[in-house]
């Protein structure tokens, strides 16, 4: 296994549609147990394909959770139902996320309280899970990434302004950017 560099925000692969998986091979999971290494590495609850330069719906995850969902796995071509995102402000306290691909930042932010998954195992095995409360928003997040999203982009206009300040200022937002976890300094001073 392998410890790959994680892009950073600017870099194209993270904000286009990522490419469904059409075969379960031996590529494939030896991307995903790199995805596992480098997740474990970073200190990360997820990681996206594109967050290692590779546009691939697929994303693996390690959060204990109390929804008879494995604590550790990895969704291919992930699906998600949602419940209603509540209208409310989010809380600067208790709703903000961060992000390996926009690291060391923190940003409030509102989701779903409540994800069914669906999708498949790096086998191809079909996959089918409710997730709530941290875990959803852990699901709701690395879905986010297959589609070129990542959560700076879904913030209220007063995080977002000063997420784009923060990223200007770290030079952020062209290709070619990256940090190599276990190498360089966490980020989040894990």
């Amino acid at each position: 296994m392998t410890v790959l560099p994680v892009t950073i925000w600017g870099e194209p692969v993270l904000h286009r549609r990522a490419a469904e998986v059409e075969v379960f091979d031996d590529e494939l999971r030896t991307l995903i147990a790199d995805m596992f290494e480098t997740n474990e590495a970073a200190n990360g609850v997820g990681l996206a394909a594109p967050q290692v330069g590779v546009g691939k719906r697929l994303f693996v995850y390690k959060y204990p959770n109390d929804d008879d969902a494995p604590d550790e796995g990895v969704l291919v071509n992930p699906v998600l139902t949602l419940s209603k995102i509540p209208g409310s402000l989010p809380d600067p306290e208790e709703d903000v996320e961060g992000c390996l691909s926009f690291p060391g930042e923190h940003y409030p932010l509102q989701r779903a309280e409540w994800a069914r998954v669906q999708g498949f195992d790096g086998e191809g095995k079909p996959v089918d899970f409710v997730a709530t409360g941290w875990f959803a928003r852990v699901m709701q997040h690395e879905f986010d990434h297959l589609d070129g999203k990542l959560y700076v982009d879904r913030l209220i206009d007063r995080y977002a302004k000063k997420a784009m300040r923060q990223a200007k200022k770290n030079g952020w937002g062209v290709p070619g950017l990256s940090w190599m976890p276990g190498v360089d300094p966490d980020p989040f001073g894990h």
